[in-house]
């Protein structure tokens, strides 16, 4: 029986919950007695005596002539404030700022930083089905179409009738981009706000609500970013690790060298795994310049020498310092130029000669370094 009450009960309380608005969930509760109070007054001394020592250490601070004087009540809301999230590596933001703005840092230079973020929004937009009502990119400017959400509110667990409720929103978008080009700020700004209740209609919000909302939808365009950034890493490392075709053939300059059919930012990773493969010590990198200073056979034996068998495939090559040069020859092309100490290119007969050992290493899926 003790069971049966209690979930009658659970009933019970799920229904009243269920039925609690989303104001009165999000704006204080109680009887609020406190309104009814009279401002006491101050502890009367008579005069004869002594008057004893007052502290203001807890004296309430006086409100300003411009504090709004209707925050009381239910008509305070107790919800935590909205933050902006930046979870996109190298974003941040400014402490102390109320605009609802997001700094990113350029950490890919395959693409200028203003295109990335761009290309992220209108493809977060697209993705929620929500249109654009204007671009402009000269000026970094995008405002959005009005984004529409119906929904309907019960008016009570004692009344089945409900109150069709109908949002529309619209947002601006700027973008400031730093003389340097490799920062900018992602700002939003409400642009339009229309709430529709039974035959009521809002228009306005106050400046919280709106704040609450800029950072909701900027949070949600940062998420999709990082999104973005994530399955763009996690297909380059498939790329990385899946095994590349090499021929030989020319740099830029018509110096001998070795031609990757894969694109400059996967080779160049790639490469590196090959290199330590191979027995290579990778000393100093420029990945701008595509420059490698590299030492080879630190080790007594290398790992190819018990690999090949034949005299024309071994891995010929002396106990010394090199330099590669990898350079871009198209979109899907890249050119490995290995060099001595003195970034004098190899000749033909000894790029030949190392050719397939650096072929079958590059060509090598799922490439384990041990």
């Amino acid at each position: 029986m003790t069971r049966i009450s209690a979930i009658v009960a659970g009933i019970g309380l799920t229904c009243i919950t269920a039925c609690t608005s989303l104001h009165e969930r999000q704006t204080a509760n109680g009887d609020f007695e406190y309104l009814e109070k009279s401002r006491l007054s101050s502890f009367k001394v008579p005069e004869e005596l002594d008057q004893p020592d007052y502290s203001g250490d807890y004296d309430l601070p006086s409100v300003g002539a411009n504090a709004p004087s209707d925050l009381l009540g239910d008509n305070i809301t107790v919800v935590s404030p909205a933050l902006v999230l930046p979870l996109v590596s190298g974003s941040h933001i400014e402490e102390g700022k109320k605009e609802a703005t997001v700094w990113f840092d350029q950490i890919d230079d395959s693409k200028p930083l203003d295109e990335t973020i761009w290309n992220s929004l209108l493809s977060f937009l697209e993705e929620q089905g929500i249109g654009v009502s204007s671009f402009d990119k000269d000026n970094q400017t995008l405002i959005t179409d009005w984004l529409i959400i119906e929904e309907s509110e019960s008016n009570g667990w004692f009344d089945w009738t409900s109150t069709e409720r109908s949002i529309g929103k619209r947002f601006e978008f700027t973008l400031t981009l730093k003389p340097h080009g490799r920062t900018a700020a992602l700002k939003v700004n409400m642009k339009d706000y229309m709430e529709t209740v039974g035959e009521d209609v809002i228009a306005e919000l106050d400046a919280e609500s709106e704040r609450r909302n800029e950072v909701n939808v900027l949070n949600r365009v940062i998420s999709h970013y990082q999104h973005q950034i994530r399955v763009a890493d996690m297909k380059r490392i498939r790329e990385i690790r899946r095994g590349l075709p090499m021929e030989l053939g020319f740099n830029q300059n018509g110096d001998s060298a070795y031609v990757v059919n894969g694109k400059y930012e996967v080779v160049w990773p790639r490469l590196l795994l090959v290199l330590r493969k191979l027995g290579f010590n990778v000393k100093d990198l420029d990945q701008s310049n595509g420059l490698l200073f590299v030492s080879y056979g630190n080790s007594e034996s290398s790992w190819w020498s018990s690999l090949f068998s034949s005299d024309d495939e071994k891995f010929n090559l002396e106990k010394d310092e090199y330099r590669m040069q990898v350079s871009s020859l198209s979109e899907d092309r890249t050119a490995i130029t290995l060099m001595d100490n003195e970034s004098v290119p190899f000749d033909a007969a000894k790029i030949t000669e190392l050719y397939a050992a650096f072929a079958k290493t590059m060509a090598d899926d799922d490439l384990d370094i041990r």
